[in-house]
């Protein structure tokens, strides 16, 4: 593993909003409270930004009721027209972009260049979508009438965004309520607020009537979630982000009734059968670990490989995971950037000593860098004994973990044996056997001969622990619909 050299870092753009972003408009918290955002590389602080209280989001929250009649009127096609036009300024500002998720959240360039491009996506989407919300009419079977089932928007939505994705996690979930006709507030994570910021003015700027979307900037995202998620007139909740929290926002949405959608975290299998091809598993099994510092809900957690080429494997991908270059995610030729905080990094490094210490082998990395910054070398481990929490738990960094398998039974088995289910991936050249296993894994999304499955025109969640609803694809529109029938003489 090389390390890029230590380059001076980037400005942020001088036209920045950092204070809340509510009626259309940026403005300081009520209490003038305001919070560090850090460059993870470095630990120094980029700038600060506004630090809200409740009645900061009740003021989003009375801006999105007012806005939300005459946003749920406004023509399907003038609304995909919006988002057509911010997709237009978010790809013309990429550079821009890019850069900033980079400075806040520590991720190699081509990481936020590959983030904005797909993040950018689901607003072109979804602008796509909003000319396309059905319904349908039938003759009642009795005869006695008609039936008529039309679609119409939930009402304010409330959005809660993690720090590994800025910009992509917010956009499927906006783009999907702006389509539908609904308005929203986001709550992006502490550690990555900027990008979200940037992205409401780019709305501003792109049409968007004021009050149909407010960001609220906060360092407790419980005190911003309970004072909205109390109050009648929120009617939808999203988040991303680890499921034991999600469970407390499901809690949290029971008294009000709130339609609710969470992706929530993963414990991905990535199985290698022996007769894969294993050159295009290695690339796949990099790109579906190492992608974002393996900072993903989709990432590969455990990889199971078939005894027959399990050697083979460990020692290639040893290599081309200890061959990579890690640095600050602004440097050239950096392909690792940092994590996005030393308390990430800290809890992956405890997991790799315990599992090293339990007696699993150390073949690459696993050790924590001298001097400033998050970082956290490329890491693979194999002999894992089952316990280990790393082998449970959802890693969420550069660490793989190897086991081989003797049979596809036996594979199948050790894949379904969490209690997550979001991603799965597999590698085989044999066509039944493609078929057998992606109906086998219990996953909401399964990944054959591909490391990368995210698609903004493809139904994004998970089953079991991994949450509930879809994002994405045609069925994204519909979280933010009532159905309503109407029965007609």
């Amino acid at each position: 593993m090389s390390h890029s050299g230590s380059p001076s870092r980037p400005d942020l753009p001088a036209d920045l909003p950092t204070g809340l972003w509510i009626d259309g408009a940026p403005r300081e918290a009520a209490s003038g409270g305001r919070f560090d955002v850090d460059d993870p590389a470095t630990g120094q602080t980029l700038t600060t930004v506004a630090d809200a209280g409740a009645q900061d989001a009740l003021d989003a929250l009375g801006s999105a009721a007012a806005a939300a009649e005459g946003w749920a009127a406004t023509p399907p096609r003038e609304r995909g027209e919006i988002l057509r036009r911010a997709w237009e300024l978010v790809t013309g500002r990429a550079d821009d972009f890019t850069t900033l998720m980079t400075l806040e959240m520590g991720k190699a360039l081509p990481d936020s260049a590959a983030e904005t491009s797909y993040g950018a996506e689901y607003l072109r989407w979804f602008a796509e979508e909003a000319v396309r919300v059905g319904g349908r009419t039938a003759q009642a079977p009795a005869g006695n009438g008609s039936i008529l089932v039309t679609k119409e928007p939930v009402g304010p939505a409330l959005a809660i965004t993690p720090w590994n994705f800025p910009l992509a996690m917010g956009t499927r979930k906006i783009g999907a309520a702006l389509a539908a006709g609904c308005p929203m507030i986001v709550k992006p994570a502490q550690e990555t607020p900027l990008t979200m910021l940037a992205l409401a003015a780019v709305f501003a700027e792109a049409g968007l009537p004021a009050g149909v979307l407010s960001v609220v900037t906060a360092t407790s995202a419980s005190t911003i979630s309970t004072a909205l998620m109390n109050d009648p007139r929120l009617r939808k909740v999203t988040f991303t982000g680890s499921t034991g929290v999600g469970r407390v926002i499901l809690e949290q949405s029971a008294p009000q009734l709130l339609r609710s959608s969470l992706e929530l975290g993963g414990n991905a299998p990535f199985i290698v059968f022996d007769d894969a091809d294993l050159d295009a598993a290695l690339q796949g099994a990099m790109a579906a670990k190492m992608r974002n510092g393996g900072q993903a809900c989709t990432a590969a957690n455990r990889f199971l490989v078939a005894e027959s080429v399990g050697d083979e494997f460990i020692r290639r991908l040893s290599d081309s995971m200890a061959g990579l270059t890690m640095g600050p995610g602004y440097a050239t030729g950096t392909e690792l950037g940092p994590m996005v905080s030393v308390k990430q990094r800290d809890r992956v490094a405890d997991l790799v000593d315990e599992a090293v210490a339990a007696g699993a082998r150390l073949h690459t990395g696993g050790e924590r860098p001298d001097g400033p910054g998050a970082f956290y070398p490329p890491t693979l481990l194999s002999q894992v004994p089952d316990d280990c929490a790393i082998t449970t738990e959802e890693i969420f960094g550069p660490v793989a973990v190897v086991g081989t398998f003797r049979t596809e039974q036996e594979a199948i088995e050790r894949a379904n044996r969490t209690d997550y289910g979001l991603a799965a991936y597999f590698y085989s050249r044999d066509l039944d056997r493609t078929l057998r296993v992606s109906r086998a894994l219990r996953s909401g999304m399964v990944g054959v001969n591909r490391g990368v499955i995210s698609d903004p025109a493809a139904p994004f969640g998970g089953v079991k622990a991994s949450g509930i609803g879809r994002e994405g694809g045609s069925e994204g529109i519909e979280e933010y619909l009532d159905t309503k029938y109407i029965a007609l003489t």
